[in-house]
Formats: C-alpha cells, sequence, structure tokens
C-alpha cells in the first residue's frame, strides 16, 4: 500500500477522529464510519470525496501498523513538543532563548540534522515496507466497507420490489446488441464496466449480464422505468460501434405495443403476429422467477447464434 509523503503532514488522528491512545479496534471503527460517509461509490458527484477517501486508507494503513505508527508518533511528538515550546515563550524569554541558541546553534546544527535524517530515513524505511509488503488489514477493511454497500444496495432494491410487487410491476429489462465477432477479445469495445459506464448515468443498473453464448449481446435490468425508457430514446453507444437498444421486459402499457424503438431514435413497426409474440414472452416473464428470465436471455442468445 503506497503512503504519500505529504500525507504525514496531516493529524492523521484528527482526520480519523480518534485520539493518539486510541487503539488498533478504535482505529479501525473510526475509519470504517468517516469512510462510509466519503465512499466514491456513495458520492459520485463530489470529485473531493476519492481524495479524502484515499487520505483515510492510507491514515489507516500507517496506524494500524505498530512500525510505522510508532515512527510517525516519534516524529509528531518531536514536531508538537518544538511548538509547544515555541508558543509558551514570551518575547523576553524568546529573546533570551534566541540569544543563547545563536551561540549554540553552529555546534548542534549538524547534530540536529542527522537527528531529523535518522527519524526521517525510520518513517521513509516503514512507508517503503508498506508499500512492498501492502497492508491486509486496509484490504480487508476496504472489503467489508464494499460488501456493506452491497448490502445496503440489495435492500434497496429488495424494497423497491416489494413496494412494487403488489401492484404485479417487474423492474423493466432491455436488450443490448452490437457489432462484434466471437474471436474479438475486446468484445467490440463494450466491456462490463464500459457498459455500467454508459448506462448508470440513467440511473440505477440493477443487473447487468452479457452473454458468452452470442458475441454483441446483453441485457441490462434498470431500477426504475424512466431509466429505462431514456436509455432507450437517448443512448447510442461509442460512435465507432453503435448499441441497438430495445426492451426485453418492463415496457410502459401506455406505450404503443406495436412500434419497437431502438438506440437510434427511429421507431419501426413489428408485425401483428411479432407483436403477439412479444406479448406472449412478456407476460411469461412477469410469471417467472427472477432467475430465469436470465436463463431465457441465455437461450435465445444460442437460439440466435
Amino acid at each position: 500500500m503506497a503512503v504519500d509523503k505529504d500525507l504525514l503532514q496531516l493529524d492523521l488522528y484528527g482526520l480519523l477522529g480518534v485520539g493518539e491512545k486510541a487503539s488498533e479496534k478504535e482505529v479501525k471503527k473510526a475509519y470504517r464510519q468517516k469512510a462510509l460517509t466519503c465512499h466514491p461509490d456513495k458520492n459520485p458527484d463530489n470529485p473531493q470525496a476519492a481524495e479524502v477517501f484515499h487520505q483515510l486508507s492510507q491514515a489507516l494503513a500507517v496506524l494500524t501498523d505498530a512500525a510505522a505508527r510508532a515512527a510517525y508518533d516519534k516524529v509528531r511528538k518531536a514536531k508538537k513538543q518544538a511548538a509547544e515550546r515555541t508558543q509558551k515563550l514570551d518575547e523576553k524569554r524568546k529573546k533570551v532563548k534566541l540569544d543563547l541558541e545563536a551561540r549554540e546553534r553552529e555546534a548542534q546544527a549538524r547534530d540536529n540534522e542527522e537527528e531529523e535524517i535518522r527519524i526521517t530515513r525510520t518513517l521513509e524505511q516503514e512507508i517503503i515496507r508498506l508499500r512492498e509488503e501492502g497492508s491486509r488489514q486496509l484490504e480487508e477493511q476496504q472489503r467489508l466497507i464494499r460488501e456493506q454497500i452491497q448490502l445496503e444496495r440489495q435492500q434497496r432494491i429488495q424494497g423497491s420490489r416489494v413496494g412494487s410487487g403488489a401492484e404485479g410491476r417487474v423492474t423493466p429489462k432491455l436488450k443490448l446488441k452490437w457489432k462484434c465477432r466471437k474471436e474479438d477479445e475486446t468484445g467490440g469495445g463494450y466491456s462490463k464496466e464500459v457498459l455500467l459506464r454508459i448506462l448508470q448515468k440513467y440511473g440505477d443498473v440493477l443487473n447487468l449480464l452479457i452473454s458468452s453464448r452470442k458475441a454483441g449481446s446483453a441485457v441490462v435490468e434498470f431500477a426504475t422505468v424512466k431509466a429505462a425508457e431514456m436509455a432507450v430514446k437517448n443512448e447510442v453507444g461509442l460512435t465507432d460501434n453503435p448499441l441497438k437498444i430495445s426492451w426485453l421486459e418492463g415496457q410502459p402499457r401506455n406505450n404503443p405495443s406495436n412500434v419497437l424503438s431502438d438506440s437510434s431514435g427511429q421507431p419501426r413497426t413489428s408485425q401483428p403476429g411479432a407483436v403477439h409474440q412479444k406479448t406472449q414472452i412478456m407476460e411469461t416473464h412477469r410469471q417467472a422467477r427472477p432467475g430465469q428470465l436470465w436463463k431465457q436471455f441465455l437461450g435465445e442468445s444460442k437460439a440466435d447464434c
């Protein structure tokens, strides 16, 4: 875990909101509480959140490692003592002190410099060791943070599904298609991360499944119908490889059933038989268990191959 030297100029205890005598358990608890409030995933519109989260992570790395913390405390204590001595001196005593120090400064300058270099080198060595070995404790704490965020997200999703279940509604799902050869390792420019970055600007994405059987095909499940409608209406994907987006499930009933839309914004008329077949598929999806939709999508992908 790399630790920035600039971070050592900060008050790591104050950054986490703990005292100098705080135990390792208290340090970890304070880190989790503060990291949750400024995690980048929970603050996508705050550019400073990522920097604060990074500083908290590095503070945790130093304060939960005994050797690194001891070196940091020593440097911090020396600076604090020097500041306190200077603050307590009144003008008269300060003048006397400065006169006395002026006589001794030349003789002691080298010793003081060597001592500071030694202390700093010890701290830098601990930082290098942390960088080379990594911080397992930091990784564990960040894993717990990610799990807690995921749990909160799932709880919100489940609450939304329970609230809408009485009306027989389902979450909206869209089918995505793009040009891609099977041997193309880049997936035509669309990885899961790329698709999420494109689609999440319209709203929360509950699930995203890229077909492993048919290249250039995926299905996305949005949390709200509005987000899905905006994606169908506005999204075109990458300039050099456009997306074709169509409804798979959850299309609002007030939309004309005989007009299907893709991401190009051009309506196209389907045949009556296709409309009837689409309606049957939609009803089947509404009655299916949650995992069956993804199995059916894989089946459709296999049939298209």
